[in-house]
């Protein structure tokens, strides 16, 4: 069996070391004992989710995000719909940012995402910077991560975080949440990168993408 791996934006949002959580999965999937095939999509070009088993979108700076975000738009429908079909995806800072309805940045530009989830983004003069570490409440697991992003997230009402902070700030600085779930689709601040320091989630999006267990509760 082959595990399809599309990386979102790959040659513009790769900050932070995110190309290790591409490194990660395609490591875990291995020694799953599956082959692993590997796209970038990126500006211009089409994105037929159908095929794909699992997307990666990683962060990047404003400018990259302004340029992604509007190439983003042409590919939003394709997106929300293998979303809300129980498609695999991890978004990371800019990435996890890019799935919600806006960015907006210390200039006051904003930058539409594509509104998969209710949520949005502003960004403030100081940055959350910091060793972080959250419990997930839904998969009663811990992660680690390291985060450095001036923009604060806020969820709407009915969604979910991924997890609570236990140490740093995660989405902002006033709830204690940090990133978000949805169906199948994840999302986090964290870097370090994310799925290195927590090996037990990238097995998790591994099984999910390989339809091993239905996450889908939403």
């Amino acid at each position: 069996m082959k595990l399809r791996i599309c990386h979102l934006y790959g040659n513009l949002m790769n900050t932070y070391g995110d190309n290790g959580n591409l490194l990660m999965l395609q490591y875990t999937a291995k020694e799953s004992g599956y082959e692993v095939e590997t796209e970038i999509v990126s500006v211009g070009d089409d994105l037929d989710t159908s095929r794909y088993d699992l997307i990666f979108f990683g962060g990047g700076q404003d400018y990259e995000q302004s340029v992604v975000s509007r190439d983003l738009q042409t590919k939003k429908e394709a997106l929300c719909a293998y979303i809300e079909a129980g498609g695999v995806i991890l978004g990371i800072c800019g990435g996890f940012q890019l799935l919600g309805k806006y960015y907006q940045t210390l200039k006051g530009e904003t930058y539409p995402g594509i509104g998969a989830i209710d949520f949005y983004t502003i960004s403030k003069k100081d940055r959350l910077i910091g060793d972080t570490e959250m419990y997930s409440d839904r998969f009663q697991e811990t992660y680690f991560g390291y985060e450095n992003h001036a923009g604060r997230t806020y969820l709407g009402d009915k969604v979910q975080g991924l997890g609570r902070t236990v140490q740093g700030y995660g989405n902002n600085d006033d709830d204690k949440v940090e990133g978000v779930v949805y169906k199948n689709a994840f999302g986090s601040y964290f870097h370090g990168p994310f799925l290195v320091r927590n090996p037990h989630f990238a097995q998790r999006l591994v099984d999910l993408a390989m339809n091993k267990e239905a996450q889908i509760k939403n």
